[in-house]
């Protein structure tokens, strides 16, 4: 297959980048800066520059190519969720999407898949909840900007495109997502839960989001939305507990939920959701998960580290 892959260069997108290729596909990247692009994607990587405001040169890539994984967008890990950066989240997800759907449904020949990320912010904070693909959206500014960006993903199927929209949950890998930012209070003697430790934490290892995105990618009967998250789903307080116990640190100090919110504002409120959040149609469809359980996923992480 020839794949495109928008926003290639980030945490997830350059371990897709190196399976893809290690697998014997072709890829190219869409990027708004090429020269970054070039020192962060494996080698054997094409690179095309673009942005959602000039999508010129898009229909000439996109005409050979066979799917799109779209992983375009700004980071929500910002400090303080100013107007002017909700902004940012919202044209770095939905304008991009739908400058690329735009050009896929003007593509000959056309792509015949577009795996589009999405996140499980989209079901807000539901409690004890069992949440799966067919649950309704929850209320809050991420679960209406996961909305708008799947809805946004979702009008390629005018085309004759199948549209698969990835829910990913919390990604543990080497060098990026949230365990990065996780680690250094452990690594100091200070870790803890956010808030009760009560809530629910859908997690998932870095290579079975990948996985889950080349089974999408090759599989007809994914279809829709995914939950990108572990089987093993854990509490807050128990994924402290086991990342404490993998990294021979206690895990004693839990940061009061006011506290959160006074630091960081409306982004601390949503690491207090309780998300329980099931991978329903990955187990359906047969994909098998490489981390299914969490210590095991934590220690494979913290090897590579």
């Amino acid at each position: 297959m020839r794949v495109i892959v928008a926003g290639g260069t980030g945490f997830i997108g350059k371990s897709l980048c190196r399976e893809l290729l290690l697998a014997g596909h072709e890829v190219a990247v869409l990027t708004r800066d090429a020269t970054r692009a070039r020192e962060r994607v494996p080698q054997g990587t094409g690179i095309t520059q673009w942005s959602p405001e000039r999508p010129e040169g898009l229909l000439h890539v996109l005409s050979d190519a066979d799917a799109v994984v779209n992983l375009s967008g700004e980071s929500i890990a910002a400090s303080r969720w100013t107007p002017e950066f909700k902004q940012k989240l919202v044209d770095s997800r939905v304008n991009s999407t739908r400058a690329l759907v735009q050009a896929i449904r003007q593509a000959t020949p056309r792509p015949k898949v577009l795996v589009n990320a999405s996140a499980v912010g989209i079901y807000g904070d539901r409690g004890e909840e069992e949440l799966t693909e067919a649950s309704p959206p929850g209320a809050g500014f991420l679960a209406e900007l996961a909305v708008r960006w799947e809805q946004a993903a979702e009008e390629a199927r005018e085309a004759d495109v199948r549209v698969v929209k990835l829910r990913i949950g919390i990604v543990l890998g080497e060098g990026g997502g949230a365990l990065e930012k996780m680690l250094w209070p452990f690594r100091l003697f200070v870790g803890g839960p956010f808030g009760s430790g009560r809530q629910w934490f859908p997690w998932i290892h870095l290579d079975d989001v990948v996985g889950l995105m080349l089974y999408a990618l090759q599989d007809d009967r994914v279809d829709g939305a995914v939950n990108a998250v572990s089987p093993g789903i854990v509490r807050l307080g128990e994924f402290c507990r086991v990342l404490g116990r993998v990294m021979k640190r206690p895990s004693w100090l839990p940061v009061p939920g006011f506290a959160l919110r006074l630091v960081v504002g409306e982004l601390g409120e949503t690491l207090l959701w309780s998300q329980r959040v099931l991978p329903q149609v990955a187990l359906r469809t047969g994909y098998a998960f490489r981390y299914p359980q969490l210590e095991e996923a934590l220690r494979a992480v913290l090897a590579k580290a």
